[in-house]
C-alpha cells in the first residue's frame, strides 16, 4: 500500500535544492495578496479623504472662476443687451472686433511688456537668488527672502504713487539727477518696464531659490575633479538643469505682468496701450452701442493666452522636479 508523498514547504524545497540554509518561512503568493490588500484599502480610504479635504478649494476655485469664465465665454459669443436685436443672439463679431484695431494693438502691447519685463527679471533675479541661496549668513538669507516676499505682491496704487513721486516728471530723484534732460519719462513704455520690474524681480528670486538649492553639491566637485571652470559647470552642469525652472519662472512672471492692472492705469492710463486697460473702458461703458459684450471678448483673449502660459508652465515645472527632487 502506498502513501502519498509529504508536501514540503517551499523555502525548505527550495533550500534542499539550492544547498543552502533553509530561511525564514515566507508566505505564499496567494496569502502575500491577501496581506497587501488591506494596505491598498487605507490607501484608497485616505485618498478619499484627500479628495474631501480638497473639496472646499476645489469648490472655491469653480465658483470664482469656473462660472465666471464660462460666463465670459457664452457673453463673448452673443450680442450685448443693448444691441438692436436685444442681446443674446450668437455672434463672433465681438471676437473678431476684439483682434483688430487698437484692441490689439493693446493685446500686442500687453504681449511685449510682459516679455521684456519678464525676460529682465529673470536675467537680474537668477544671480540675486543664487548670492541668496549661496549665502553663509542666515540673516541675510532671511532678510532678502522676506523682502521678496513683501515686494512681489507689492503694487497697485501704492506702488504707481511711490515711482512718480521718485521718477516721476517732479520727482525727487528725477530732479537731482536731471532726468529730464536725457529724454527720461515714467509715463511711457520704459517707464512703465521699471516700475514692474520692483515686483518681478523678487518674484523671480522666490521662484527661484528652491530650484538653485536643490544643485547637488557634488556635481560641482564632480566638475572640478575633472577640470572643469566655475563657468563650464554653469553652462554644462547647472544651467541645464536649471533651465526648465528658468523657463517656468519666466512663464510665472510672464502672466503676472500680463494680468497687472491698478498700477497702469493709476501712472500711465491709456499713454500705454494694454489689453488691461481697455477691458476697463468697456466695463466702465466707455464702448460703442451694441458693443457692451466687447469686454467679455477681451476677458476671453487674455484667458486663453493665461492657459496656453499654464500649459507651459505646468509640464516645465514637473521636468524639473525630476532633477531637483
Amino acid at each position: 500500500m502506498t502513501t502519498a508523498p509529504t508536501p514540503v514547504p517551499a523555502t525548505a524545497s527550495a533550500a534542499q535544492s539550492g544547498g543552502g540554509a533553509p530561511g525564514p518561512a515566507t508566505p505564499t503568493t496567494a496569502s502575500a495578496r491577501t496581506a497587501k490588500a488591506p494596505r491598498s484599502g487605507k490607501r484608497r480610504g485616505g485618498g478619499g479623504r484627500a479628495w474631501l479635504a480638497a473639496l472646499p478649494l476645489l469648490l472655491f476655485f469653480v465658483i470664482g472662476f469656473g462660472l465666471p469664465a464660462v460666463a465670459i465665454a457664452i457673453g463673448a459669443f452673443t450680442t450685448s443687451s443693448d444691441a438692436p436685436d436685444g442681446g443674446g443672439t450668437f455672434t463672433t463679431d465681438n471676437l473678431t472686433g476684439s483682434l483688430q484695431g487698437a484692441y490689439w494693438t493693446a493685446l500686442w502691447g500687453s504681449v511685449k511688456l510682459s516679455l521684456l519685463t519678464a525676460l529682465i527679471a529673470t536675467v537680474v533675479g537668477l544671480p540675486l537668488a543664487q548670492a541668496v541661496a549661496t549665502s553663509r549668513f542666515r540673516m541675510f538669507r532671511e532678510a532678502v527672502m522676506s523682502a521678496s516676499g513683501v515686494l512681489a505682491n507689492f503694487g497697485g496704487v501704492p506702488l504707481a504713487f511711490m515711482f512718480v513721486a521718485t521718477l516721476g516728471n517732479s520727482g525727487e530723484v528725477t530732479k537731482k539727477l536731471g532726468l529730464t534732460t536725457h529724454g527720461w519719462s515714467l509715463y511711457t513704455f520704459s517707464g512703465l518696464s521699471v516700475v514692474y520690474l520692483y515686483f518681478l524681480v523678487p518674484l523671480m528670486v522666490i521662484t527661484i531659490t528652491p530650484a538653485l538649492e536643490g544643485l547637488r553639491v557634488q556635481w560641482r566637485e564632480a566638475a572640478q575633479n575633472n577640470g572643469a571652470t566655475s563657468l563650464q559647470y554653469w553652462r554644462h552642469v547647472a544651467l541645464p538643469v536649471l533651465l526648465p525652472s528658468l523657463l517656468g519662472g519666466f512663464v510665472l512672471l510672464f502672466g503676472a505682468s500680463f494680468a497687472a492692472y491698478a498700477t497702469a492705469e493709476a501712472m500711465v492710463g491709456s499713454s500705454v496701450p494694454l489689453i488691461s486697460m481697455q477691458i476697463g473702458d468697456a466695463l466702465s461703458g466707455n464702448v460703442l452701442v451694441g458693443q457692451g459684450n466687447l469686454a467679455l471678448a477681451l476677458g476671453l483673449d487674455m484667458i486663453v493666452v493665461a492657459c496656453l502660459v499654464m500649459a507651459v508652465y505646468l509640464p516645465l515645472q514637473r521636468r524639473s522636479a525630476k532633477w531637483l527632487a
